[in-house]
């Protein structure tokens, strides 16, 4: 009984706890007429690997730059640069963590 009472208050406690990548990255790309997946697509094709993906999404989101973004320029001139991030180190390691298994076609492709 202590267990299942732990494991469901562990459960709770996850479930309510917010994301970093929903409440920082979607809420914000959600304004973009350009869909947040369209970016990880471009970082996959560029970088191939996943920790070369999140090592250059890493550097370009904690300092963002015409040269480090993967954006073409028409998008560059039309919407520019993202802001730097606010967001912690671990904060950024997390919401990377979970942009790359919402996105990841690795394991999905028949």
């Amino acid at each position: 009984m202590v267990k299942f009472l732990f494991i469901s208050t562990v459960m709770l406690m996850t479930s309510l706890q917010a994301s970093v990548y929903k409440d920082n990255c979607v809420s914000c790309h959600e304004e973009l007429p350009v869909s947040i997946d369209k970016y990880f697509y471009r970082y996959l094709l560029k970088y191939s690997s996943e920790k070369d993906v999140k090592k250059a999404m890493k550097t370009y989101l904690e300092n963002p730059s015409e040269k480090s973004s993967v954006m073409g320029d028409a998008f560059i001139n039309r919407f520019g640069i993202k802001y730097k991030t606010d967001l912690t180190n671990d904060e950024l390691d997390k919401a990377l963590n979970d942009y790359w298994k919402t996105y990841k076609v690795f394991g999905k492709l028949k």
